[in-house]
């Protein structure tokens, strides 16, 4: 019998019936699995024990630690390494490959992840890239704590920077990231997407920018001007080549131009009533 592969990994979901069992599908050489569950009401609770999943039910309190930090802090993990995998990301064989040989390697507390995005149907193979830190050494990380105890609403690390202790390294392979649920469930959840970085600019505006990241700095930089939603299309699309991929290339730059002018017109609006 081939031996089990010695990571813990960590599924966070919220009604996840569609996506979650070509998640879970993919995971079963892992030697622990846990499935954190927000209440669902679909059927993602039977689907999990299905798969052998541990299967817990999170109740947020609307204060630190959300989701992924709670886990991290409260879950029996008997692993030295963890994984966080969304229930819309897939691991291909050639990615498990490449794990087994970098949780090997003593030097490294964390590893960064490309991902290969899918946008209706088709995989997107040009635009920026998007890249996460989903593998972490246990009690080497975190995710970064955020005060918005009085104006946020989600549950789980979506904006969260991964902060790990020590050396972080880098996969070759990708994993894919395909949400079944279409456009209504991507356009619902990047509104409120932006509302939180709305509230998140204005508190930051009090609070100071100094202890973000280079990128986040020019993000909410030119969030201060107009012009975030044109910069953005005119780099995925053009600079990025993003017009390579049809289509799918065009919406997706336009969704996401869209999604920082939903970002932009929300500040001036909590402005005015606050």
């Amino acid at each position: 019998m081939t031996s089990k592969i010695a990571v813990t990994v960590i599924v966070p979901v919220k009604n996840e019936e569609v996506n979650l069992p070509g998640c879970l599908d993919k995971l079963d050489g892992f030697e622990q699995l846990i499935v954190i569950d927000s209440g669902s009401t679909d059927r993602t609770p039977e689907i999990a024990k299905e798969y052998g999943a541990e299967y817990v039910n999170f109740q947020w309190n609307g204060q630190f630690p959300k989701k992924r930090n709670w886990a991290l802090r409260n879950l029996k993990i008997r692993n030295e390494w963890v994984l966080f995998v969304d229930a819309d990301e897939y691991l291909t064989p050639e990615f498990i490959e490449e794990l087994k040989v970098k949780i090997q390697d003593p030097t490294k507390n964390g590893y960064w992840v490309v991902f290969k995005n899918y946008f209706m149907g088709k995989q997107l193979n040009h635009g920026y890239e998007f890249k996460k830190l989903p593998l972490i050494r246990k009690g080497k990380g975190e995710y970064e704590k955020i005060d918005e105890d009085s104006w946020s609403h989600l549950d789980m690390e979506v904006h969260e920077h991964p902060i790990v202790e020590g050396e972080t390294g880098q996969f070759q392979e990708a994993i894919l990231h395909n949400d079944y649920k279409g456009l209504e469930h991507y356009i619902a959840r990047h509104n409120a997407y932006s509302t939180w970085e709305a509230r998140r600019f204005l508190h930051l505006e009090k609070e100071g920018f100094s202890k973000m990241t280079f990128h986040q700095k020019i993000k909410y930089n030119l969030m201060k001007t107009p012009f975030l939603p044109v910069i953005y299309f005119f780099g995925a699309y053009i600079l990025m080549r993003g017009f390579m991929d049809g289509r799918a290339g065009f919406y997706i730059a336009l969704y996401k131009a869209h999604y920082f002018f939903q970002i932009k017109t929300k500040i001036e609006e909590f402005r005015k009533t606050k």
